[in-house]
């Protein structure tokens, strides 16, 4: 399988990517929040990009559907 990078700066475009990534695993919200156990309003919240979602579950709904998130960290100095 090919690794796809996507740059990202919102957690708008986070939760577009996850809601993405869900669908084409033919998951509906509730079956992907069991998955990674969160709440259904959790995972709506999410995909929407509500920026104050808990940094711990937006992590954990990503493994939940495959993502894998990864830091770019610059060279130290």
């Amino acid at each position: 399988m090919a690794l796809t990078m996507i740059q990202v700066t919102s957690a708008k475009e986070i939760g577009k990517i996850a809601r993405k990534v869900r669908k084409s695993q033919k998951m509906d919200q509730q079956t992907a929040g069991s998955v990674a156990n969160c709440g259904l309003t959790f995972v709506s919240h999410f995909e929407n990009g509500k920026p104050t979602v808990q940094l711990e579950k937006a992590l954990q709904m990503l493994d939940a559907l495959g993502v894998r998130v990864y830091l770019d960290v610059p060279p130290e100095n």
